[in-house]
């Protein structure tokens, strides 16, 4: 897996480094959930962790810009990322916004 260098990191985890070392090592987490840069032309995804145990991400992993611990949070962290391009750049790019900051 591949992970942003500025991970965003739910309010409600705990151990992120925990997390994050599961994530690596394929370990079931159904309450943690990704937030990934979209590999088309939409901005970002959110996925349950448990998906990416599934053959298709281990050979094409994901670039993840963030983990939260529900799904509700997840949405919270991408509403945050949106604030702070918007803030930045004027714009939604959120894309953009998270590669500029690589």
């Amino acid at each position: 897996m591949k992970f942003y260098k500025n991970l965003y990191i739910g309010s409600t985890i705990k151990d992120a480094k925990k997390v994050k070392r599961k994530i690596i090592m394929n370990a079931g987490q159904l309450g943690i959930y990704v937030i990934t840069l979209c590999k088309g032309r939409d901005q970002l995804e959110i996925y349950n962790s448990a998906y990416l145990q599934q053959k298709y991400y281990r050979k094409y992993p994901p670039y993840i810009i963030g983990i939260a611990n529900g799904y509700d949070e997840a949405v919270e962290i991408v509403q945050q990322i949106a604030m702070e391009a918007y803030e930045c750049n004027g714009n939604c790019d959120l894309k953009k916004y998270i590669l500029d900051r690589k």
